[in-house]
């Protein structure tokens, strides 16, 4: 039997601290401390050559529990719809309007945070109803 691994949630962005952020506030998760010997990650990032400064940024469930996510500055922007995408799951076994109540609290957070609500799923024979948003980048997620 192999060992379950740890795995990391890596976002393509033009932001990386932005997206992060927005994350953070999402999840729950917070921003790593700066690495040993700087004050913090705005300290950090002036020791890195231009190139380099604001390259990525990280952010972690604090329990430990979550996976680790990782934002990197791509210079292409966002085309198509993604492939894989995060389920942020703030209803998990409310069912008919209660669910949908729930949903759409939080979508409204969301959004005042700077997401998109793009379209409601409403439940058919195989699923519950689920909200399709976007981040402050475009990246699609869904709130289940």
């Amino acid at each position: 039997m192999s060992a379950i691994r740890k795995v990391q949630v890596t976002f393509d962005c033009a932001e990386p601290e932005r997206v992060a952020r927005f994350w953070c506030e999402v999840l729950g998760y917070v921003v790593p401390p700066a690495p040993e010997g700087f004050a913090d990650w705005a300290d950090y990032e002036r020791s890195l050559p231009p190139e380099r400064q604001g390259a990525g940024f990280a952010c972690g469930d604090p329990a430990g529990v979550g996976p680790r996510l990782y934002f990197q500055r791509v210079p292409e922007g966002k085309v198509v719809k993604n492939r894989v995408h995060l389920d942020v799951r703030v209803a998990t076994g409310l069912v008919g309007e209660e669910r949908l109540a729930a949903l759409e609290a939080e979508c409204a957070r969301l959004v005042a945070l700077g997401a998109r609500r793009l379209e409601l799923l409403p439940a058919d024979e195989e699923n519950e109803s689920c909200l399709v948003m976007q981040d402050v980048e475009g990246n699609e997620f869904c709130l289940d």
